[in-house]
């Protein structure tokens, strides 16, 4: 058995938390020993995590050719939702593409059960796995050096708190909660990674970007390298977003042992624990207090229990699951 992994449109999703997953493929694949290959004419399993056009005809053609096709559910309606300018109203015939897509796997892989019930309720008939996407924990831990190089860079100094976030800028992604907390804690630094097609974002988050408080960086897409810096010189890690599949950037914080805050949403439910492995809210003003006390210390550090979470969630651990559900459904 011989795996492609498809890449047509990574160029568009490679900024993305789906960019990531497919990196994550081919790095679990190889640690596990699966037998890769960077040619479609070989294959017999054909990977495919995007729903544009040309994934849908890749997965056509591989059906015809007799090749396995398995397809990774990275995207719902329900994470489609309060994204880009025209989301809510393309919401429906988005869901209606994704079972036509997903429809074409000989199994659909997608992050977590949360995500796996979401298709489940789709009508989706073909077999579904929750199988996470990975975190690298070989690269993805503390570093103090790491640290340092992120406070030089943004200008903070050694005694200021600074907090950090990531993701597309999307009402969906929480924006609105983390520039209200930032207006309201002016003595720490908050600083947001990544930003996506400013033609595409909504007017009102537009306007709240050039409305930010002082203490606010848009630091804009960067790589994996600064992102870990980031992650090993903050003193939090606030993740306000209102929807996800899994959340990659959750678990690459853990992994770096920074204290996490995440929204209260269904997608940890039975997996990322309240009070164990992170700390959790439902709104700005929960936010803003479980943020004060992890700044002045006032709680408890769940960084050690974060990092075991995380590990848990590695990408040699994953590759092997990746292995039983081939065995499973006979790809191997």
């Amino acid at each position: 058995m011989k795996i492609y992994i498809y890449k047509g449109g990574f160029s568009i999703v490679k900024r993305s938390g789906v960019g990531s997953a497919v990196c994550h493929q081919e790095q679990m694949l190889r640690m596990t020993g699966a037998p890769l290959t960077d040619s479609w004419r070989n294959a017999d399993v054909v990977h495919i995590n995007t729903v544009f056009p040309d994934s849908a005809l890749a997965a056509y053609v591989a059906g015809r050719q007799k090749k396995r096709v398995v397809y990774y559910g990275h995207s719902t309606m329900e994470d489609f939702r309060n994204s880009f300018i025209g989301s809510n109203f393309a919401a429906p015939y988005f869901k209606k593409w994704l079972c036509f897509c997903y429809g074409m796997g000989d199994l659909v892989l997608t992050p977590t059960e949360y995500s796996r019930r979401i298709l489940e309720g789709y009508g989706i008939k073909k077999p579904l796995y929750a199988i996470t996407n990975g975190v690298d924990t070989d690269f993805f831990r503390p570093d103090a050096e790491a640290g340092k190089r992120f406070r030089r860079k943004y200008g903070i100094p050694e005694g200021r708190k600074a907090v950090i976030s990531a993701g597309h800028l999307i009402r969906r992604k929480g924006i609105f909660d983390f520039l209200q907390i930032a207006s309201e804690m002016p003595d720490t630094m908050f600083v947001w990674f990544g930003g996506g097609s400013w033609w595409a974002v909504p007017r009102d988050v537009k306007r709240a970007v050039r409305r930010k408080p002082e203490n606010v960086i848009f630091a804009g897409y960067v790589d994996r390298r600064e992102l870990k810096d980031a992650y090993c010189g903050a003193d939090a890690f606030l993740f306000c977003s209102q929807e996800e599949t899994e959340g990659i950037v959750v678990l690459e914080a853990l992994s770096c042992k920074v204290p996490v805050i995440v929204r209260r949403i269904p997608v940890y439910d039975g997996w990322l624990r309240e009070n164990i492995h992170v700390f959790k809210a439902e709104n700005a003003e929960e936010f803003r207090a479980r943020l004060d006390m992890v700044c002045s210390g006032r709680c408890r550090d769940l960084t050690a229990a974060g990092r075991r979470l995380a590990e848990e969630h590695s990408l040699f651990l994953t590759g092997m699951r990746l292995n039983e559900i081939y065995q499973m459904e006979e790809l191997s």
